[in-house]
């Protein structure tokens, strides 16, 4: 149970990062996106334009394929414990039913 734990809180560290990470590119294309659109003087270069454009599409081309990254490992946790079940089933149930009794007891004490 003590290896549970430790992954459990690995991954959902890891989870709390790359949701920090994307929330934070998300907020930067917005904010590149407004910029972009208030600087739209008739002395910003044309050029300077096109490579700012350039560099916006390459942000989100990136935060697509994050996305897509945390999904296929979300899909690939999945199947790995899909696959623990299987093959232990009465460790799962063990697992599932001393979670359920923990968060009832929590739950019960407020």
């Amino acid at each position: 149970m003590e290896q549970t734990n430790t992954i459990a809180d690995s991954q959902a560290a890891n989870a709390a990062v790359r949701d920090r990470l994307l929330d934070d590119l998300q907020h930067t294309i917005s904010e590149a996106e407004k910029w972009l659109e208030e600087a739209t003087a008739p002395e910003a270069g044309s050029e300077a334009r096109a490579r700012f454009d350039n560099t916006l599409n390459t942000a989100r081309n990136d935060l697509r394929k994050l996305e897509d990254s945390l999904l296929a490992h979300s899909r690939n946790a999945a199947d790995t414990v899909n696959i623990y079940v299987h093959d232990n089933p009465w460790k799962a149930v063990t697992i599932g039913a001393t979670l359920g009794l923990l968060a009832g007891v929590l739950l019960s004490r407020k």
